[in-house]
């Protein structure tokens, strides 16, 4: 009876839900396949990062606060805001006419998009008890599939077929039909309790994440890791965070309420999330680099070259989620995702200049798989291990360790891959020669149109170089990877919320609204 009382509004919304994950998931994606477009039109090659910085920047410092907003004056509200902030976000970057206003309204777009995928999960969360979530779940695992395949091709259309403003335009049909369908069919009560907002902690929270971004994005790159301007960033996040835990300590409203992580679980998940985030999406940036240069993809294929990836995301995903709702437990999900983790580490950390495409697609495949028993089940942990005003909270927290620890491992592996390829290339072709090739970021001066006119001992080292660097990326990764299932060994098998009674709770107070 509680399952057919959970499912009924959940279901009349959940092409909503899995459309704002969509955009959310999708942006990027697309418009990083577009740049060279855009930078041709508007011109600013220099301020070229700040494209995608600025986004990042807005997406992380307001993810907390979407989840804290939701949790305080209703999520339809708190969620459909973001999607309106979004989608003007998009219209603003499609008439840009300068490399400038690109890249402030970049910043504004992803301050939207922060609250995409944890409104999302936050709603879902509303809707349906955490023993019935793990199948809806699966299917957001879906749609990230989705978007990482169709993304790269999409994108790789519009570059070639349309304007590249189309890059943002698009979201604009896909947001207005899930907001229309949220606006309607969404039903959730609305709070009208008197609350007091905590500026203070917002304030601080940003700057001491603002801080941290930068110093992912600019160390090792923009700036020497050792630099006055790296130091003066780390210590303006040091004393941003630790002022920001000291007001939420006394806040009667804090922005992230410190009482979460007395559960043992939730503390447990956010730091699993944050070695996912570190592991995974850091040494995964450098995939696209070898299957273009090394295994001769174009930036369109490259997209379906992930598809084993996703494919075992998407497939563990949802057998997991079933398994739950069909038996209650989880614990060993997470175990069982680390030791798959690892594995997949190891065997990426093969990847040579001879793999062959089949190789490497089994390879992936591991790897999705590592993901689909990590991704939504830790989501769900987190959720679970709060009280129902807290899963906003509980979803943005998960989501912003998840986001902290893929930019601390695109930074650290970059410096990895950089040194690696530059000590490849000055064993083959000289110091001078690694200089003059390794310069400009992670190989950004190596592409296939370039490489395709070197001779070919050159560009055999170039390749053996590539691939040593990618390699050595993962068997690093695989030192983070090897703490996951030892955190998680440490998770209790703690009951699923969930039962007649509650559903029926559910119903009412969905009904309420």
């Amino acid at each position: 009876m509680a399952d057919k009382t959970a499912q009924s509004p959940v279901k009349v919304v959940l092409p909503g839900l899995l459309m704002a994950m969509l955009l959310a998931m999708l942006d990027n994606v697309i418009v990083g396949t577009a740049m060279p477009r855009i930078v041709g039109d508007l011109g600013g090659v220099d301020h070229l990062s700040w494209v995608v910085t600025a986004y990042v920047l807005g997406t992380t410092v307001s993810t907390p606060l979407w989840g804290k907003l939701g949790d305080l004056y209703g999520r339809k509200t708190v969620f459909m805001t973001s999607i309106v902030l979004f989608l003007l976000g998009s219209a603003l970057c499609g008439f840009a006419q300068t490399m400038p206003q690109l890249i402030g309204f970049r910043a504004f777009q992803g301050l939207g998009a922060g609250g995409l995928i944890v409104g999302a999960m936050s709603v879902l969360g509303d809707l349906v008890p955490p023993r019935d979530r793990g199948k809806y779940q699966g299917q957001f695992a879906a749609v990230m599939a989705i978007a990482m395949v169709g993304g790269p091709l999409v994108g790789g259309f519009i570059t070639d077929h349309a304007d590249w403003r189309w890059a943002f335009f698009v979201n604009l049909p896909l947001g207005g039909a899930a907001l229309v369908l949220l606006a309607l069919r969404l039903h959730l009560p609305k709070r009208r309790t008197e609350h007091r907002i905590d500026w203070l902690g917002a304030l601080l929270l940003s700057v001491g994440v603002t801080a941290l971004v930068l110093i992912t994005t600019w160390g090792g790159t923009q700036y020497a890791w050792g630099s006055a301007e790296i130091r003066g960033l780390a210590i303006v996040a040091v004393l941003g965070l630790v002022a920001f835990v000291l007001v939420e300590r006394r806040h009667p409203e804090p922005i992230v309420p410190l009482s979460v992580f007395a559960n043992r679980n939730f503390t447990l998940v956010a730091v699993l999330g944050f070695l996912v985030g570190f592991a995974m999406f850091g040494a995964i940036t450098f995939l696209p680099l070898y299957q273009q240069i090394v295994q001769g993809a174009s930036a369109t294929n490259s997209g379906l070259l992930l598809l084993p990836m996703m494919a075992g995301m998407l497939v563990t995903s949802l057998v997991v989620g079933r398994v739950i709702t069909k038996t209650g437990r989880y614990r060993i999900f997470p175990i069982a995702g680390g030791v798959v983790m690892v594995a997949a580490t190891l065997l990426l950390a093969q990847l040579g200049p001879h793999t062959s495409k089949l190789s490497s697609g089994l390879y992936m495949t591991v790897l999705g798989i590592a993901l689909g028993f990590l991704m939504q089940t830790t989501m769900l942990i987190a959720q679970n291990s709060v009280e129902l005003k807290d899963i906003g909270v509980a979803s943005s927290t998960a989501t912003f360790a998840r986001s902290i620890g893929g930019a601390f491992g695109v930074a650290v592996f970059g410096a990895i891959f950089n040194h690696r390829l530059h000590a490849l290339l000055g064993e083959r072709l000289g110091s001078a020669a690694a200089d003059k090739m390794a310069s400009g970021g992670g190989g950004a001066r190596i592409d296939p149109a370039t490489l395709a006119q070197l001779p070919p001992g050159v560009r055999t080292a170039v390749l053996d170089a590539i691939a040593g660097a990618t390699s050595s990326v993962f068997l690093w990764s695989t030192v983070a990877a090897v703490l996951v299932p030892v955190i998680a060994l440490f998770i209790r098998e703690v009951a699923l919320r969930g039962g007649a009674a509650e559903g029926s709770e559910r119903t009412l107070v969905a009904q309420e609204g």
